[in-house]
């Protein structure tokens, strides 16, 4: 297979990359923008580790070829914060409420409660439940993970 040149925006930066048609957008990520923060757990979908959004929408990086998402906005968990450092609102309540230990899943986390809390600012208990289903946590007990979301959901109210 011919190599494929890919453009794309990364947390607001301009990317550019040749690259396999099949190279991952996680694998591009990691390995072509050094990003690291997308982790790979499962590769197949399932463990929501490697979440990002691609125009604004969360999806699974290593289930996506990187040409296809070629002309998108990316946004990893890198390009969450503040540009001085400053943690987003999910980051803060994760760390606040205990909502990581060996901290491998984070990353996903985080992508997912931001694109769940721009869509819904004010969420239930079950539909909280229901969004964090998609990324699996193996150190937590998800008490935390949950009492973050509503922390978090407070503080961007408050915004």
């Amino acid at each position: 297979m011919s190599d494929v040149q890919v453009e794309l925006t990364v947390n607001g930066q301009a990317r550019t990359a040749t690259v396999q048609p099949r190279l991952t957008l996680a694998d591009f990520l990691r390995e072509e923008c050094r990003l690291t923060g997308t982790h790979l757990g499962c590769e197949h979908g399932v463990c929501g580790a490697c979440t990002v959004l691609v125009d604004g929408e969360a999806v699974r990086s290593c289930l996506v070829f990187a040409v296809q998402a070629a002309g998108s906005e990316v946004t990893t968990v890198e390009g969450l914060g503040g540009p001085d450092g400053e943690l987003s609102p999910v980051q803060a309540a994760l760390r606040d409420c205990h909502g990581l230990q060996c901290g491998f899943c984070t990353p996903g986390f985080v992508v997912s409660i931001t694109a769940f809390l721009r869509d819904n600012p004010r969420p239930t208990d079950q539909e909280t439940r229901e969004a964090l289903s998609g990324t699996l946590c193996r150190c937590t007990g998800y008490q935390g993970i949950l009492r973050a979301v509503q922390q978090a959901a407070g503080a961007e109210t408050a915004r």
